[in-house]
């Protein structure tokens, strides 16, 4: 068998299910793009004696402009800040989207094949490749209302028919689930001087594709497959569920956006291997686990949604129950899927994945939480029309501390390396924003200047003035210096592997215990504990991986964490 009939052997029950009146054109085409791009994808890659991530990798979320220094591109300036600063701790750089933009902070984007000359170049990218491994996010699901797409399917050009969504008066949008509140459906005026009505899942500016239209999911396709050959190893699917519509549903989950996914599975697994596909779902963690499919078909890692308000509410309330109850049903997926853990990113904190884990009194104590300390909240309107909270919009580390405490940046760095000691001990793997790495503040001007709520955590930072900040004692150099040491004892231990058994042990509500292991001599226990008590647990004993410090019984004073493992001499 050619690897040619191989594949398409593979592609064609879904290419069927998916478009069954050009299942066999789709097919070809599908296998001929692949066929164009393995070519290019042939050449060895720099990580192919890495196929897969191990208890060495970690993320760092930022975007391609975060850093800036006069006279240099940003591109150019995030790979020295990378370079002085965080070192070969982090062996994965996940650059938000790095396309020309018109809205949404780069999620509204233009035109996906390039690079916005703002950040620099491809060239750029290959740089920073040399160094980390790199993740790119593919924002599958829309386009900006500015794109070449979108312009040619308003003056009707024959090529883009069919790209984009008019549900009409026939198409049932009752049961449709929204992340805003903002008009399903907006108009727009083509060139002829009609009005046109298109699909607008997250706003007028970014318009939904339509790949029910078979050519859309071979641009698509084609982008992604370009992706992997200017080197990415990971792809963020941006929004992917909301990819497919049908009247009568709740357009978000549907099967065929599954069947896309598993086509890109397949196409990534024969053309890249050891390249990820993330999926990006901020939802229900019922329905955000779906994404792994049989845990071999679809998502190589799928976002830990419910990890971030999770580990809020146990440091709000000084109580880990919620958290260890959730932890305790969470395990390894597969030997080729796992999650990717975070507890913030350049959005806010999602409380729709809280849905079934906690109460309505649990997250209004986020939310009074997220506003005392100078947050706002972005609302989603529900299938009924009624509103309710979407996001906290909050730096992470400014909603760990308490609004009372007479010394927050302080409480910030005990806190926010607590909570980092639980994101690095959770089965998966870790990936930790810039902002809370650096210690960062909220950003108040930035929400004042854009009245953008999310640009509260989104600050562009000096490359210069943070160097000389990190120099001093304080809050950027304590989280800086704290998750670093923690993530080089983190690299050289098995146990803490993605693919490690997790148990959870319920000693006191006030502390989180994750026994890790990847075999019976290198089981590691992590203890975090989320109040400003000291708690004694008489029954651990062993030796803190962290401080060296062995332990026969333990003390652990507020917001104290360690990882034990056994003693030498026992």
């Amino acid at each position: 068998m050619t690897p040619e009939n191989g594949l398409q052997d593979r592609l064609a029950p879904l290419v069927e299910r998916l478009y069954p009146d050009a299942a066999a054109e789709v097919l070809a085409a599908l296998v001929d793009l692949a066929e164009t791009w393995r070519a290019r994808l042939a050449a060895p890659r720099q990580d192919a004696d890495h196929m897969g991530p191990d208890e060495s990798t970690a993320y760092l979320i930022t975007y391609g402009d975060s850093f800036r220094r006069p006279g240099e591109t940003p591109l150019h300036t995030l790979a020295g800040v990378l370079r002085a600063h965080i070192g070969d701790v982090i062996s994965d750089v996940h650059l938000l989207p790095i396309y020309p933009w018109t809205s949404d902070d780069g999620f509204g984007v233009v035109d996906h094949r390039q690079v916005n000359p703002a950040l620099g170049t491809w060239d750029d990218i290959a740089d920073l490749r040399d160094e980390y491994a790199l993740a790119l996010d593919f924002v599958a699901n829309h386009i900006s209302s500015s794109s070449p797409w979108f312009q040619a399917w308003l003056a009707r050009d024959p090529r883009y028919v069919g790209y984009f969504l008019d549900p009409g008066p026939d198409f049932d949008v009752s049961h449709v689930v929204r992340p805003r509140v903002t008009p399903l459906v907006h108009e727009y005026e083509r060139p002829d001087g009609t009005v046109a009505r298109a699909w607008t899942t997250f706003g007028p500016d970014q318009i939904d594709v339509d790949p029910s239209t078979p050519a859309v999911l071979l641009d698509l396709t084609d982008i992604l497959l370009g992706y992997l050959a200017h080197g990415a190893t990971t792809v963020r699917l941006d929004a992917i569920g909301y990819l497919w519509k049908q009247s009568g549903t709740t357009c978000i989950h549907l099967p065929q956006t599954h069947d896309i996914i598993r086509i890109w599975r397949i196409l990534v697994d024969e053309l890249a291997p050891g390249t990820l596909l993330l999926t990006e779902t901020n939802v229900p963690h019922a329905d955000n686990i779906t994404y792994f499919g049989d845990g071999g078909d679809e998502a190589h890692m799928v976002y830990q949604f419910a990890l971030p308000p999770l580990v809020l509410h146990a440091f709000v309330t000084g109580r880990a129950t919620a958290l260890a109850e959730w932890a305790s049903g969470v395990g390894p997926v597969s030997d080729t899927a796992t999650w990717f853990n975070f507890l913030a990113s350049h959005d806010g904190i999602g409380l729709r994945p809280t849905e079934g884990l906690l109460t309505d009194a649990d997250r209004a104590l986020l939310v009074e939480r997220t506003l005392a300390r100078g947050g706002r909240v972005s609302m989603a309107k529900r299938p009924d029309g009624s509103e309710g909270v979407y996001e906290l919009n909050t730096n992470f580390l400014e909603a760990l501390v308490d609004p009372a405490d007479p010394d927050p940046d302080a409480s910030a760095v005990r806190r926010g390396l607590a909570a980092h000691a639980i994101l690095l001990s959770l089965v998966g793997v870790p990936a930790i924003y810039h902002h809370s790495l650096l210690g960062s503040q909220q950003d108040h001007q930035g929400v004042q200047d854009s009245d953008i709520a999310r640009r509260i955590n989104r600050e562009v930072l000096d490359a210069d003035r943070l160097a000389e900040e990190l120099q001093e004692p304080g809050r950027r150099s304590g989280m800086l210096e704290g998750v670093r040491a923690m993530l080089a004892v983190r690299r050289g231990m098995p146990a803490f592997s993605p693919f490690a058994a997790q148990e959870i042990a319920f000693l006191d509500d006030r502390v989180l215990v994750v026994r890790r292991a990847a075999g019976a001599d290198d089981e590691v226990v992590a203890v975090v504990n989320v109040s400003d008590e000291t708690v004694v647990l008489e029954t651990l004993r062993g030796v803190d991986l962290l401080s060296g410090e062995r332990h026969d019984g333990l003390s652990l004073p507020p917001f104290g964490y360690v990882w034990l493992v056994a003693s030498q001499e026992e």
